[in-house]
């Protein structure tokens, strides 16, 4: 009995054995497998803040283009409105314009800058068809000079039809001297002219000649003064 007793105690030990061997291995697959989910845990953790980022900043930047681009587009039609409404503005007070509550400090100045420089092309326009105008008229009708060496040629050649004109002859009064605005040619026909002078007109027409002799005397070598002053003398000679 003792015999067959220790023959099964000596039995028992080979089956501990395998029991631990057994936890042991369940154990290390316990391990690994708990191992092998914190690495894809940590995996998920990287990879999901690098995609969620990229999503959002794509759509905020999509809401901003397409609010710069409604906002552009606002300003042009607003510009657009302006220029259609330059020749005939509505009534409203000075400085304020339609929809500028709506805009931006940037938007209005770029607003501004459009407008100045439309104002400035049609101010142009205006100027240079005035120009146009005024050359024109010019152009249409003889001038001041022109007009007064005809009345005086008149005068000379056709005193029939001659008529006495106050202007005509206060321009010939005026620049008698000189001889750009009256040729020599001219010069003697006015002096024939000046034998009926009487008057106020004579006694200026007299001081002023005295009034050229004696500034020639103070500029002896210029050229313009002297045929002026030598006029002068002649007309003083003349009305004397």
């Amino acid at each position: 009995m003792a015999k067959e007793k220790s023959l099964k105690l000596g039995s028992n030990p080979p089956k501990r054995k395998k029991l631990g061997s057994d936890a042991g291995g369940v154990h290390a697959e316990e391990t690994m497998g708990a191992e092998v989910k914190k690495k894809r845990k940590k995996m998920q953790v990287e990879e999901v803040p690098v995609q969620i980022p990229q999503q959002t900043n794509t759509a905020h930047d999509k809401k901003q283009k397409r609010e710069k681009k409604r906002k552009k587009n606002q300003v042009t039609e607003q510009t657009q409105t302006k220029q259609n409404k330059i020749s005939d503005p509505p009534s409203r007070p000075e400085g304020t314009h339609e929809g500028e509550e709506d805009l931006s400090p940037e938007e209005k100045r770029v607003l501004e800058r459009k407008m100045k420089k439309i104002l400035k092309k049609e101010e142009k326009k205006r100027l240079k068809a005035e120009g146009e105008t005024l050359k024109k008229t010019e152009a249409s009708g003889p001038t001041a000079p022109q007009q007064a060496l005809d009345y005086l040629t008149c005068w000379a050649e056709n005193r029939a039809e001659w008529k006495f004109q106050k202007t005509r002859q206060t321009w010939l009064l005026q620049h008698m001297f000189n001889s750009e605005k009256i040729p020599d040619e001219k010069f003697s026909v006015l002096l024939e002219y000046l034998e009926g002078l009487r008057g106020r007109a004579k006694d200026t027409t007299v001081q002023k000649a005295l009034a050229l002799v004696e500034e020639s005397g103070n500029a002896p070598e210029e050229v313009d003064v002297q045929q002026r002053a030598h006029r002068a003398r002649e007309v003083i000679q003349l009305l004397s």
